[in-house]
């Protein structure tokens, strides 16, 4: 049976939901918050929480001690995790329960990973991957063998909410797609695997 691989961000994830927050922690408007919060790629690729946070800080001008660092790094570990997009749970819990092979491929960094690990919708993954771990990121040519290598097969489905994701996956030879919803991949799976639910 093929895997299905999916992303975790916009596509099990909501769009961080706890940025005003941050932005308010931080005593800056959300504008010049968002302004830096998305330069993550450092951080994705095995950066530190405090190196992470201590770019936002410089560039901000907000002095940063290690409490709050960890409170902040706390905050936006939640915001990811802590209400996933229930329709997409759904859709793995069905793949799931029909025995179909599932692994997740992540930008994230490894603090990141080792909370989602003990989530409850993580039991339905045979494997998780996240860049933090490898030390490269989506769309990086190496990471497709990385996670080749960790699932086992290169016979599988990916799901990725970003274009340029999209297109490395198709790059290196998988079955990738664009995710636009839930409802949209169940109904391309229906082909695939038959009846997932409702």
């Amino acid at each position: 049976m093929r895997w299905i691989v999916f992303d975790f961000g916009e596509v099990i994830s909501q769009r961080n939901p706890a940025r005003p927050a941050m932005a308010a922690r931080l005593g800056v408007s959300f504008d010049d918050f968002e302004a830096v919060y998305w330069d993550r790629d450092a951080y994705d690729r095995g950066g530190s929480d405090a190196e992470y946070w201590g770019r936002i800080g410089s560039a901000l001008g907000v002095s940063l001690d290690d409490e709050l660092v960890r409170e902040l790094t706390a905050m936006d570990n939640a915001g990811w995790l802590d209400d996933p997009v229930l329709q997409t749970v759904a859709l793995v819990e069905d793949l799931s329960a029909l025995g179909v092979p599932l692994a997740l491929l992540s930008n994230a960094p490894s603090t990141f990973g080792r909370l989602a690990e003990k989530t409850p919708w993580a039991k339905h993954f045979r494997h998780l991957i996240f860049s933090g771990d490898l030390g490269c990121a989506k769309p990086d040519a190496v990471i497709w063998a990385r996670a080749e290598a960790v699932i086992g097969s290169s016979d599988l489905i990916f799901f990725d909410d970003r274009q340029s994701n999209v297109e490395g996956a198709l790059t290196a030879g998988w079955d990738a797609r664009l995710w636009t919803s839930a409802a949209a991949a169940r109904a391309e799976l229906l082909a695939e695997f038959g009846d997932l639910g409702p």
